[in-house]
C-alpha cells in the first residue's frame, strides 16, 4: 500500500484513559473559512489508570492558536502541538483546567467529518472520530463529560443556532451584527455525541407529554420552504417516544428534542444528544415525492436515532470494539417498533432479506469480522451489516432463549445498572444471565466468532414407536483469522406440521413439552426425539428466523409445497416458496452454463397460486411471497464459481414464465387493487400498492406490448410517487420507446428535487443491459451529478456497483475499472464514502475464474495507487488478504 498505514488497534490492548474530563465549555465563533473554537476542559487524573501520565489529546487537521493551563499561557517548550495532536509531557499532578484555541475551515471540509458547511449551513458529524477535527481532545467514547456550548455567528448568515441539551441563554453580541446561543447538556456524554448547527432553517414543531407529565418541545429543522415535507417525520418521532415508554419504560430526559435535516451527510442520521442530525433523505417526504418505502424508512430511522437516547447516549460503549452494544441493540429496538407499527411478519421477512443480502455476504467474504471485532485499523469501516443487522439478531436470540418477560427484566437491569456509564458486551450479557438465571458464557461466542453457522437437519420417523428423530449438526465455516470455530448456542424455533396442516404438540422423549417451541442447540451434533408422532409430518425449522443461520434440511419439493400452503408460521411459509424458487434457479444456472436450457415445473406456480388464492393473507405479505429470490440471493446460495450472467438469464426466464402462467390472476389483482382515493402512507394502503405493483412487474416480465402499455399508463396517471416509481422501474427493464420517454419525463418533472432525482440516477444505474455502463459513464458527467454529495454518489455509483450484478461484473472487467476510477477520484475528497463504494468487491473471490481475475487485477491497481486514505487502504488490503 502506497499510503501511511495506521497501526492495528486491538481490543486486548484496552487501557482506561489516563485523564478524565468532567466538563467541557466550548465557545464556537462560526465563520465560513475561519471558525475559531475555544475549548475549556476540566481535567483530572483517572484513579483507575495506574499513575501519573502525560496528557495526550487527539487532533486532525487543526490549527492550534493558544494553549493555557489554569489561566496561564503555556510556554512553547511545555507542550507539543501539531495539526494531529497536542501533548503536555508533564501536566499538573491534580485536577486542572486546560484551555485551547483552534481554527478550522468548515467550507474546505469535504470529508464531512467534524464541523463543515452543507448548502450554506454549518453542521457537525463527530462519530466516530470527528470531534478531534474541531478541537484537541481525548477522542474516545469512555471519556464522558458535561458539555456547555456557546455558539456565535452572523445573524444574517445563521439566524438559527442549535446545540446539545437545553437552551440556557441567547442574545445579540453588542456592537456587532452577530448573535449567540448557549446550550447546556446536563448528562455526561462522549465527544462523538457532540453537535452544533447554524444556518438559515425553518422548523416544523410539536409538543410531546412524557409518561410522567413533562412537556417536551419537538422541532425538525429543514431548509426554508421544505417544512411541509417534515410532517410525517414529526409524527414518527411522537410515535417513537410513546412506544419506547410503553415497550421499554424509557422516558425522554431533556426539555427539547431537535432534528436537523442536511443535504450532505455521510450516513443516514446521527443520534447526538438532543440534536439529531439527519440526511434529509430520512426526513423529507410527501406523496408526490416519496415512495411507501421512503415513508417506512423515515419512520424506522427516526425511531432508531431516538432510541439511541438510552441505548447509545445514556449508556454508551466503552470503546469502539463494543460498537454493536449500541448499534445492534438499537437496530433490534427499531425493528420491534416497526413491527408493531406495521406488519410483524412482513417486517421480519424484510429484515431477513437485508440480513442475508448484506451480512451473510459479508460473513462469506474477505471482509468478514465478528460482531465484536478484536482488531481494526480504521473504525469507520466497521459500521457494517455485521455490527448492525447481525448484532440485532444476537439480541433477538437473547429474547428467544429467555422469553419476553425475562428479556425485559434483563433490559431493565441493564438500564438501571449502567445508566451514565460506558459499558461492554460482557456487562450487557451479564444482565440477562442474572435476570434469566442462565449461563450465557457459550452464547458470548456470537460476539467473538465470525461466519454464518450452518445446520444440517435430517429426520427419522419410527411409525411403531410413534417418534420422530431430528439429527442436527452444526458447523461454523472458517473466516479470515479464524480457521477453526467452536459450536454455538443456537435457539431453533420449530413446529411439526401434520397431514391436516395443523401443528402437532412438541413433546421431547424424556423431557416433556418444548418450552415456547424452541430447541437449544449447543453441541456439534445432537439428536432430538419427539413423542406422539403417529403419521408423516413435515418439520417447520427456524420459525420466525429465530437464529441467523443457514438450514440444510432433507425437505423434498413436495414438503416445501406443503409448507407453502399450510405452515402456520408466516415466515416459514414465505421461506418455503423462496426455497422452491431458489432450488429451481440454481439448477437452471448450472444447465445454462453447461449449454443446456432452463426448466420450469409446475410446483412453484402451484405454490404461488395457493398463496394468491388465500384471502386471509395481507396484500403486503403476498407481495413478499411473489418477489422471487434476487440475483444476489442466488449468487449467495451458489457460493462459489458464480457466473452473474447465467444467474440473470435463469432468473429472467423464470420471471417470464411466471408472468405468463399467472397472467389472469395478476391482471385481476392489479385491477382490483387500484385505489382512487387520497394517498395514505399507512401500512395497509402501502401493502395494497406493493402487491399491485408486484403484479404489474410480473405481468410485464414476458415483454408483451399490452403489459408495457399498462405500465406506461400507470406511470402517466399516478398521483403518488410509489405508483409512478414502480411503473418506471418496470419500464426500465424493457428496451422500448416507453422507457426512454418516461425517463425523460421523470427528469424534467422532478429536476428541482434532488432526492427524487437520486431515484432517477439509481434506477438507470441498475438497468441490466449491455449499454448500462456507457449510460452510467454519461450520467457521471451530467450537470446534476457531483462527487461532493454522498447521496448522489450512492445513487449512481453505489447502485451500479452494489445492485447491477451483470454490468458491474462484466466479463471484460470494465465495470470494475469504472468503479475503481471513481473511488480513487473520490478518496481524497471523502474517504468514508470512497471506502464504502469499494466494498462492492467483497465477493470477488466467489466469482468464476475470468471475472475473479479481472476483479483481483482492479483491486491490486487500487492498492498500488499513491496516497490512499486509511479508510480505503484498509478495505482494499482486507479484500486482497487471506480468506
Amino acid at each position: 500500500m502506497r499510503t501511511e498505514q495506521a497501526s492495528p488497534i486491538r481490543l486486548s490492548d484496552y487501557h482506561p484513559p489516563d485523564w478524565l474530563v468532567d466538563t467541557v465549555d466550548l465557545d464556537v465563533a462560526l465563520h465560513p473559512t475561519r471558525t475559531r473554537i475555544r475549548a475549556r476542559l476540566a481535567l483530572r487524573p483517572n484513579p483507575q489508570a495506574g499513575g501519573p501520565a502525560p496528557l495526550v489529546l487527539d487532533g486532525d487537521e487543526l490549527t492550534p492558536l493558544a494553549v493555557m493551563v489554569d489561566g496561564t499561557a503555556l510556554d512553547a517548550s511545555a507542550y507539543s502541538a501539531t495539526t494531529d495532536g497536542l501533548t503536555i509531557p508533564q501536566p499538573p499532578a491534580g485536577p486542572f483546567v486546560l484551555e485551547v484555541e483552534t481554527e478550522i475551515d468548515p467550507s474546505a471540509n469535504t470529508k464531512l467529518m467534524g464541523l463543515y458547511r452543507s448548502s450554506g449551513n454549518y453542521c457537525t458529524q463527530c462519530e466516530a472520530e470527528g470531534f478531534r477535527r474541531i478541537t484537541y481532545f481525548p477522542d474516545r467514547p469512555d471519556v464522558m463529560a458535561v458539555y456547555t456550548t456557546r455558539i456565535e455567528a452572523e445573524r444574517d448568515e445563521a439566524p438559527v443556532l442549535l446545540g446539545n441539551g437545553n437552551l440556557v441563554a441567547a442574545g445579540e453580541v453588542a456592537g456587532t451584527t452577530r448573535h449567540f446561543a448557549v446550550w447546556h447538556d446536563p448528562f455526561p456524554k462522549p465527544c462523538y455525541l457532540f453537535a452544533l448547527v447554524g444556518g438559515r432553517l425553518a422548523a416544523r414543531t410539536a409538543t410531546f407529554t412524557t409518561m410522567s407529565g413533562r412537556k417536551v418541545d419537538l422541532a425538525i429543522y429543514v431548509e426554508t420552504g421544505k417544512q411541509d415535507r417534515a410532517g410525517y417525520a414529526l409524527e414518527a418521532l411522537d410515535r417513537s417516544m410513546r412506544w419506547d415508554e410503553e415497550a421499554f419504560g424509557r422516558e425522554y430526559d431533556l426539555d427539547v428534542f431537535n432534528i436537523v435535516a442536511v443535504a450532505d451527510f455521510n450516513m443516514g442520521a446521527m443520534e447526538n444528544k438532543g440534536l439529531n442530525v439527519f440526511n434529509d433523505k430520512y426526513i423529507l417526504a410527501s406523496p408526490e415525492t416519496a415512495t411507501d418505502a421512503d415513508f417506512a424508512g423515515i419512520e424506522a430511522v427516526i425511531a432508531h436515532e431516538y432510541f439511541h437516547n438510552w441505548t447509545g447516549n445514556r449508556i454508551t460503549c466503552r470503546d469502539w470494539f463494543q460498537l454493536c452494544l449500541k448499534e445492534g441493540l438499537t437496530v433490534f429496538r427499531d425493528q420491534e417498533f416497526s413491527a408493531d407499527m406495521r406488519s410483524r411478519p412482513v417486517k421480519r421477512i424484510a429484515d431477513v432479506r437485508v440480513l442475508r443480502g448484506h451480512q451473510f455476504v459479508e460473513d462469506a467474504g474477505p471482509l468478514a469480522h465478528p460482531v465484536r471485532p478484536e482488531t481494526y485499523r480504521e473504525i469507520n469501516n466497521f459500521y457494517t451489516a455485521t455490527v448492525y443487522e447481525k448484532g440485532a439478531e444476537v439480541v433477538r436470540m437473547l429474547e428467544t432463549l429467555l422469553g419476553r418477560e425475562r428479556f425485559r427484566a434483563g433490559m431493565d437491569l441493564y438500564f438501571t445498572r449502567h445508566d451514565g456509564r460506558a459499558a461492554t458486551i460482557e456487562e450487557f450479557v451479564a444482565c440477562f444471565a442474572e435476570a434469566g438465571g442462565v449461563d450465557l458464557s457459550q452464547f458470548m461466542l456470537w460476539y467473538a466468532q465470525a461466519g454464518t453457522p450452518e445446520l444440517a437437519v435430517t429426520r427419522r420417523w419410527d411409525p411403531q414407536a410413534r417418534t420422530l428423530s431430528l439429527d442436527i449438526a452444526q458447523v461454523v465455516p472458517p473466516t479470515p483469522g479464524q480457521p477453526a470455530k467452536a459450536p454455538m448456542v443456537i435457539p431453533l424455533a420449530l413446529g411439526l406440521v401434520g397431514p391436516d396442516g395443523a401443528d402437532l404438540p412438541l413433546v421431547l422423549a424424556g423431557h416433556g413439552p418444548v418450552e415456547r417451541g424452541v430447541l437449544t442447540i449447543t453441541r456439534p451434533a445432537e439428536t432430538f426425539v419427539f413423542e406422539g408422532v403417529g403419521g408423516a409430518v413435515v418439520p417447520s425449522l427456524n420459525r420466525g428466523f429465530a437464529a441467523p443461520v443457514k438450514i440444510n434440511a432433507d425437505l423434498t419439493s413436495d414438503d416445501l409445497r406443503f409448507l407453502a400452503a399450510n405452515d402456520s408460521d408466516p415466515f416459514n411459509r414465505w421461506q418455503a416458496v423462496q426455497t422452491l424458487a431458489s432450488e429451481m434457479l440454481i439448477e437452471n444456472v448450472a444447465a445454462l452454463r453447461a449449454g443446456g436450457g432452463v426448466r420450469h415445473d409446475g410446483g412453484l406456480v402451484h405454490a404461488l397460486s395457493a398463496v394468491l388464492a388465500d384471502d386471509r393473507l395481507a396484500p403486503a405479505y403476498v407481495a413478499q411471497v411473489l418477489a422471487i429470490p434476487s440475483e444476489g440471493d442466488i449468487a449467495r446460495d451458489i457460493g462459489r464459481d458464480v457466473d452473474p450472467e447465467a444467474i440473470y438469464l435463469a432468473r429472467h426466464a423464470l420471471r417470464r414464465a411466471l408472468g405468463n402462467d399467472l397472467a389472469p390472476t395478476l391482471r385481476t389483482l392489479h385491477d382490483r387493487l387500484r385505489d382512487d382515493g387520497p394517498y395514505s402512507p399507512d401500512a395497509t394502503s402501502a401493502g395494497r400498492r406493493a402487491l399491485r405493483n408486484v403484479c404489474l412487474d410480473l405481468l410485464a416480465a414476458p415483454g408483451h406490448s399490452g403489459a408495457i402499455s399498462l405500465a406506461a399508463a400507470q406511470y402517466a396517471e399516478a398521483d403518488n410517487m410509489t405508483d409512478r416509481m414502480a411503473a418506471l422501474g418496470t419500464l426500465s427493464l424493457h428496451d422500448t420507446p416507453e422507457r426512454e420517454e418516461a425517463l425523460a419525463d421523470f427528469c424534467e418533472r422532478y429536476r428541482d428535487n434532488p432526492l427524487v432525482i437520486d431515484k432517477w440516477f439509481a434506477l438507470q444505474a441498475m438497468i441490466p443491459a449491455a449499454d448500462t455502463l456507457a449510460r452510467v459513464q454519461g450520467l457521471a458527467e451530467h450537470p446534476a451529478f457531483s462527487l461532493g454529495n454522498p447521496n448522489r454518489v450512492r445513487a449512481l455509483i453505489g447502485s451500479f456497483a452494489q445492485a447491477n450484478h451483470t454490468q458491474f461484473n462484466r466479463a471484460d472487467g470494465a465495470g470494475y475499472g469504472f468503479v475503481a476510477d471513481i473511488v480513487l477520484a473520490l478518496d481524497a475528497r471523502n474517504p468514508q464514502v470512497a471506502a464504502r463504494m469499494m466494498t462492492a468487491f467483497r465477493s470477488w473471490r466467489a466469482l468464476e475464474p475470468v471475472r475473479r481475475a479481472k476483479a483481483r487485477s482492479t483491486l491490486e491497481r487500487v492498492a498500488a495507487a499513491a496516497s490512499l486514505s486509511r479508510d480505503l487502504a484498509d478495505i482494499v488490503e482486507r479484500s486482497l488478504g487471506e480468506r
